[in-house]
């Protein structure tokens, strides 16, 4: 099975009894595995310390400092931590490329973990709300997409495929030089800046050299509306079809191999590190996983306690 974003939860409270059981399932699932790196990561992880997590979750729900709202740990809809989650106690982490997430407009805020990566790396994440989204024809040899499908290739082969893009859109593009009028405009979230550099880094010269990843944020049935799109075709497709997710919310009757929008992020980080930069992973990324693996343990314990009683 292929690996894709699926929707995610972000408090505690909001898990319900009818998934209760499926997901402690799961959760036994991993836990019983061999202990590695791929199938019980979130052991391994290299953490900042989360103290201030600890902190929060005893004072309860505090207010967001810009809209006000009663939030726990950080406001999703601002993108920034609570009154009680001081900024210069969350980690931030720099990543080596750009990161476009695209939500699904029914997607509920709450639930999407998309809201770590923009909180954890704020230089380098933008999060956009379709249909409002960029235009990337231009770009796209230089651009990749994060998605299953019969034509998408691993993380290893992207130089390999990038390469070929790169030839594809110089003839694309000056083959009539009419284009499509861009109908829709992108909307940047709360809290961004609009930088015309954004994503391009280093000389032309680097050619094929990938400088950003989108990502799709949403349930597995809402990913056709946003996948057709035309102005994400013709976009390099990368799969991750080797991790399993730890996600507390996983959609029932999908492999465990459909993780979570953060867990995708770091996953093809990981992977790209690796396999791109050709540099040894020394936990560079953990810390992308800083609320998830938290909120992970908060949910674990209280299933564990939930079924003693």
């Amino acid at each position: 099975q292929l690996t894709m974003s699926l929707n995610s939860s972000t408090l505690l409270n909001e898990e319900n009894t009818q998934g209760t059981k499926r997901n402690t399932e799961c959760l036994e699932s991993l836990l019983q595995t061999p202990s590695s790196f791929q199938d019980n990561p979130l052991q391994q992880l290299q953490l900042a310390s989360q103290e201030v997590l600890e902190k929060a979750k005893k004072s309860g729900r505090s207010k967001c400092p810009r809209c006000n709202s009663s939030r726990m740990f950080y406001c999703y809809t601002c993108f920034v931590p609570v009154e009680t989650v001081p900024t210069n106690e969350i980690p931030t982490v720099k990543l080596p490329l750009k990161i476009d997430i695209i939500k699904h407009p029914n997607e509920t805020d709450g639930k999407s973990t998309a809201v770590h990566a923009k909180l954890l790396a704020p230089d380098d994440v933008t999060i956009y709300k379709y249909p409002c989204i960029p235009e990337y024809e231009e770009k796209r040899h230089e651009i990749a997409l994060i998605f299953p499908g019969p034509s998408s290739v691993s993380v290893k082969d992207i130089a390999f495929h990038l390469q070929k893009y790169t030839k594809k859109g110089v003839c694309a593009s000056d083959s009539d030089g009419l284009r499509e009028p861009l109908l829709k405009q992108a909307k940047i979230e709360p809290g961004e800046e609009k930088n015309p550099s954004e994503g391009i880094s280093g000389s032309r010269s680097e050619g094929t050299r990938l400088k950003k990843i989108i990502f799709i944020d949403s349930t597995w049935n809402q990913t056709n509306k946003i996948i057709t799109d035309e102005r994400l075709q013709g976009l390099l497709q990368i799969e991750l079809k080797t991790r399993k997710t730890c996600f507390w919310r996983h959609q029932k009757g999908k492999p465990d191999t459909y993780l979570s929008t953060i867990e995708a992020i770091y996953y093809f980080l990981v992977d790209y590190h690796q396999e791109i930069l050709k540099e040894s992973y020394k936990g560079q990324y953990d810390n992308l996983l800083f609320f998830f693996s938290f909120m992970y343990t908060l949910i674990k314990d209280a299933k564990c306690c939930a079924g003693k009683e």
